[in-house]
């Protein structure tokens, strides 16, 4: 197929640009580079099925050859980076997903919103299923992504009830690998940075809250299959392996293999409290499941880290 890939220079696009190409696939990768690093796609560029394009989809997007497919997955994705850009991850929540919709109705093509878990905010029930519609706060801090996606949610759906496209929308639960921006303020990439500079890892509140953790491969897996599926309405992606952000703090203190101490800072405004899928529909629909452990995803992800941090220096 001929697939687009909207944020295709992120951590998660990057990757999902790697899978399709894998497949056989040409893959145009479109990316303003706002978060996105080229860096994270050069080993793609010499693929002659790959092609990379500089370009803002939430002012315009076009693109005159076939499309089979567009994967929608342009956004700022840590709370560092949406509050830097705001008005940026509305946006492209908004108009970048119109505008992709439109893309795709016009060239008859599918289409699939990479969508989060953040669209449940701080959840009152426990896990999520795809049924629960959410406890956000539309006027905080975090509103701003989290609201894009809800809005980016309800303009998939839409479109594929009032112009028949053939839509898909994940939802996407913590996840972590290469690539990640080690500066994104993101529980993962903040933990390691920490242990391996050894400095002392930032817990925020008392560490009880929860997360789970799914690593990338696993989560483009889920994607994959989800894109090939008929399923129209979202599918939760993830690990419902469920540890406090403490747990998390030991586990990258033992992977790293550093004895530094734990502090404790005051907990951001709106930060879920729990959060952990309900994979029970993409086990059903999908027949799938994380495979791989905590342990050998961490042990797949702190060699980049290291690398990058060598770099730094």
């Amino acid at each position: 197929m001929n697939i687009i890939v909207t944020g295709g220079a992120g951590f998660l696009g990057s990757h999902i640009c790697e899978r399709l190409l894998t497949e056989g696939h040409d893959v145009v990768c479109m990316d303003n580079y706002l978060t996105g690093k080229d860096q994270n796609i050069k080993h793609l560029c010499p693929n002659p099925k790959f092609t990379a394009v500089k370009t803002d989809v939430s002012k315009h997007i076009e693109y005159e050859g076939d499309v089979d497919f567009i994967l929608h997955f342009a956004s700022p994705a840590s709370p560092k980076d949406y509050l830097k850009y705001p008005i940026q991850t509305l946006k492209v929540g908004a108009l970048g997903t119109h505008n992709t919709l439109g893309l795709a109705k016009a060239k008859n093509a599918g289409f699939l919103l990479a969508s989060t878990s953040e669209v449940y905010g701080d959840p009152l029930v426990h896990p999520q299923p795809e049924t629960y519609w959410g406890n956000v706060n539309p006027i905080g801090p975090r509103g701003v992504y989290d609201e894009a996606k809800r809005y980016a949610e309800a303009m998939t759906m839409a479109y594929h009830r009032a112009h028949n496209v053939d839509t898909r929308i994940v939802r996407i639960f913590n996840t972590y690998g290469p690539r990640m921006g080690v500066s994104d303020g993101r529980v993962v990439p903040a933990f390691l940075c920490q242990a391996l500079r050894n400095k002392p890892l930032t817990v925020y509140g008392d560490g009880k809250q929860t997360r789970s953790f799914c690593y990338v491969s696993d989560l483009v897996d889920g994607i994959v299959r989800l894109m090939k599926s008929s399923e129209h309405e979202p599918v939760n992606i993830g690990n419902p392996r469920e540890m406090t952000v403490l747990q998390f703090a030991q586990a990258i203190k033992k992977a790293v293999g550093a004895d530094v101490p734990i502090i404790h800072e005051p907990l951001p405004i709106d930060d879920p409290k729990v959060r952990q899928p309900d994979i029970t529909k993409a086990r059903r629909i999908l027949k799938w499941e994380p495979k791989v452990t905590l342990e050998e995803g961490l042990e797949k992800t702190i060699p980049y880290f290291k690398e990058v941090l060598a770099c730094e220096c």
